[in-house]
């Protein structure tokens, strides 16, 4: 069963695992971890990695919540800062207006829950990589998962092999960085990214 945690516009490294299963499951009984790639992804602009994060609702602070359960605060204008990093560091990319007008709906679109932000995202991107976009979702936590992807989603979690490079934005000024949200190799490869993958 693979296993995979629902992210925002998710890593490269996850995404190499997503198409390499034949099915995709969503965990949605976990409990929110802090810095993870739940409600964050980074991107490459032209001062280096930059990120983009999704800001939270926070109510009891001693209390866990699930991921499925965390709140997205729309009090502050989130998606139109996203959106103009976004057409900053990509707008002179190969494939950028290419994917602008299926992006825009995510970054305008008042969300509540923040997996409904990372279920969107996973459509988007399954759409434009042209792969399966079926997925269920789990209504218990499991422990002894075989396909276990669930690591993915830590920021923390050191990609084992290193990527490939590809040519991207300001590798001139920067060098290359790995792992950066899947927008990146989009923008840059555009149809070529699932060769890549």
């Amino acid at each position: 069963m693979p296993l995979f945690i629902p992210t925002y516009f998710s890593p490269i490294t996850q995404y190499s695992e997503i198409i390499k299963s034949k099915e995709v499951i969503f965990e949605m009984e976990d409990n929110f971890q802090k810095q993870s790639y739940r409600n964050r992804c980074y991107i490459y602009n032209s001062n280096g990695k930059q990120l983009l994060n999704i800001p939270l609702k926070h109510k009891e602070k001693t209390q866990r919540k699930k991921t499925k359960d965390a709140l997205v605060e729309n009090e502050f204008p989130w998606q139109s800062q996203h959106l103009k990093s976004l057409q900053v560091a990509y707008r002179t990319s190969p494939f950028y207006e290419f994917y602008e007008d299926d992006l825009l709906p995510i970054l305008t679109k008042k969300y509540k829950y923040l997996q409904d932000v990372n279920i969107e995202t996973f459509l988007f991107v399954t759409s434009a990589l042209q792969i399966a976009s079926d997925f269920s979702k789990t209504s218990v936590y499991n422990l002894g998962v075989e396909k276990d992807n669930r690591h993915l989603a830590d920021v923390k979690h050191q990609v084992q092999n290193p990527e490939k490079k590809y040519i991207q934005m300001f590798d001139e000024k920067h060098g290359f960085i790995s792992n950066l949200s899947i927008l990146d190799l989009l923008f840059m490869e555009g149809p070529n990214a699932i060769s890549y993958l």
